[in-house]
């Protein structure tokens, strides 16, 4: 589990691409700090698993499942990631509950300052956007952010200078992608109303059961 809270910004190495997975080694200095193997890492929002680290990088594999359904297949060397080690019990928790299994990517249409902050617009696709939900929380590529507003196709945040200094988000320009993962509230929520909805639609009854002779 982890907070959205960015601990620091780290830079690709260095990148093996299978087929359709990959190898990425990333630098790093703060989260590295009593790594262990089998660590978890969220890195642009995604959690994986350390499976090497040298005194200033760390390896993780990337399966195809998140290479399809995230920004990673589009790293390349040099390029900087959001970091953040998982939490630990006992930890200040500052953000929200992120998973690290992230939903699917958005696509930023549009970046505007205003005074000390800047509005990002976030386009995504309907099954990400019904999560989406006015003033409640949502990671963009791992950082723990405030929904501002939200329409039928887009939502949008506003990023503060903090933010600004210690993430990768503006960074970005217009028409990139950045991984989304909504409020697991919504999802569980969602999932509990099915089956509810599974148990009005049948059609077993005390009548049904005394006509087939099992009261």
């Amino acid at each position: 589990m982890f907070t959205g809270l960015i601990e620091e910004i780290g830079e690709v190495k260095g990148i093996k691409k299978g087929l359709r997975s990959a190898q990425i080694e990333i630098g790093a200095t703060k989260v590295l700090d009593d790594i262990k193997l089998g660590d978890s890492i969220s890195t642009n929002g995604v959690c994986l698993t350390v499976i090497d680290f040298t005194d200033d990088t760390f390896t993780v594999d990337v399966m195809p499942e998140t290479m399809n359904k995230s920004n990673l297949y589009k790293l390349k060397t040099r390029d900087k990631v959001n970091l953040e080690r998982a939490l630990k019990l006992g930890d200040r928790f500052g953000g929200h509950i992120v998973s690290g299994h992230i939903d699917g990517v958005g696509i930023i249409t549009d970046l505007k300052e205003d005074d000390n902050a800047t509005w990002v617009t976030i386009k995504v696709k309907k099954d990400i956007n019904k999560y989406i939900v006015s003033k409640g929380s949502v990671a963009i590529d791992g950082t723990s952010l405030t929904v501002a507003n939200v329409d039928d196709e887009e939502f949008k945040v506003s990023i503060i200078p903090l933010t600004k200094e210690e993430t990768t988000l503006l960074s970005k320009k217009s028409g990139e992608e950045v991984n989304i993962e909504c409020d697991l509230v919504g999802k569980y929520i969602e999932k509990l109303m099915g089956f509810n909805n599974e148990k009005k639609k049948s059609n077993i009854d005390m009548e049904f059961l005394s006509s087939k002779g099992f009261i």
